[in-house]
């Protein structure tokens, strides 16, 4: 039986990010498929009562710093030296920032698949020396890490044209949905924008709540996601709901399925995010079906494909663009059924977990 420790993630079973939603759906995967799978965790950031867990899965919880810049390197440290001890067979490392800790797996003679994630040291929710420590951890990633993953090909031109690597193109993917979930009490079918997004600012999230005064003139306005640390945005989007009846903040919505019901009946989905490569969310809002305006973005239109919508990051033209689909009913249901079927043929849980057991299965070996 294969062994393959995972490190980087917040850990087995978590609702935090598309990282953990790749965790949930691979993990009692490669177990169906013989593998023992061992899952790194954060203390308190897993729902081990959650009634999808797979016991088969074994989580090991490590120490770590709760702070914004610190968190993932002192996880992926304590888990990194607790990998070394056990020595699985592969180990499936998430983000670049635990670059630095490839040394000591390739040491210990342990291969790594390296989930390299977007460009982080290009977000503008970093500082001057987080984007430093990202980038050169990317560095540290490409000299020691065996083998790379990139979630888009946009991705994987710009790994090769700054560190000349290959690597396996692995998307994320998304759940299809089948019949029709419940509608969020209080609104209507096709007749509500819709954002999802943590709040950072290269997600459109200030952009968006400049355009989500407008937009609430006429219909309503949903809007789901946090800042990871509290913050400027989250004090905003309370300020939105409290001036306009129309606006709702829902928070960080861990329930897939009320969030599901949410993408299904959207009128029109606002997706923002400039950087990063495939979004999960993206994906997803995709396989369940709604009709999707997202910013013009080389990741975008990657995954959306020639028959996407898009806007800039300007209010107005988010206004614009958001009302338009809102008031035509063809465009929506015609948005809603190319985006599926581009979900189901291009992004599918299937294929992207076999991918992962393939590259795993590859990298067996390799530093022996």
């Amino acid at each position: 039986m294969p062994s393959i420790a995972i490190i980087g993630t917040r850990g087995y079973p978590s609702y935090y990010g598309g990282f953990e939603t790749a965790v949930r759906k691979l993990a009692p995967y490669l177990v169906d498929h013989g593998w023992d799978v061992t899952v790194y965790s954060r203390p308190g950031a897993t729902r081990p009562d959650d009634p999808q867990r797979d016991h088969r899965v074994r989580v090991v919880e490590t120490k770590g710093l709760e702070k914004k810049s610190l968190s993932t390197l002192t996880y992926g440290y304590s888990a990194t030296l607790h990998c070394v001890k056990e020595r699985p067979d592969v180990v499936l490392v998430m983000n670049v920032a635990n670059g630095y800790w490839l040394p000591l797996l390739k040491r210990a003679g342990i291969p790594t698949l390296v989930n390299v994630d977007g460009i982080e040291w290009d977000r503008a929710k970093w500082g001057r020396f987080a984007k430093w420590m990202f980038h050169t951890g990317a560095k540290w990633t490409a000299r020691h890490g065996t083998r790379m993953v990139y979630d888009s090909r946009e991705i994987a031109l710009r790994w090769k044209d700054e560190f000349g690597l290959e690597g396996d193109f692995i998307p994320y993917g998304g759940d299809p949905v089948y019949g029709d979930l419940p509608l969020e009490p209080g609104l209507t079918h096709r007749a509500y924008a819709l954002v999802v997004a943590r709040f950072v600012p290269e997600n459109s999230i200030p952009e968006f709540f400049d355009a989500a005064v407008e937009i609430a003139e006429q219909n309503d306005v949903v809007i789901v996601g946090t800042g990871a640390y509290g913050g400027e945005l989250d004090r905003r989007a309370q300020e939105l709901t409290q001036s306009s009846p129309r606006i709702r903040w829902l928070g960080h919505v861990s329930d897939d399925r009320r969030l599901l019901g949410l993408w299904q009946h959207a009128g029109a989905y606002f997706h923002g995010h400039s950087v990063g490569g495939t979004n999960p969310a993206l994906v997803q809002a995709m396989a369940a079906g709604a009709p999707i305006v997202a910013r013009d973005t080389v990741y975008n239109r990657e995954v959306l494909g020639p028959a996407g919508n898009f806007s800039s990051a300007r209010p107005s033209e988010i206004v614009k663009n958001v009302r338009a689909l809102l008031a035509n009913t063809e465009a929506q249901e015609t948005s809603a059924r190319d985006n599926i079927e581009r979900a189901s043929t291009e992004y599918s849980w299937a294929t992207v977990c076999g991918r992962y057991e393939a590259s795993l299965q590859s990298r067996i070996g390799v530093l022996t």
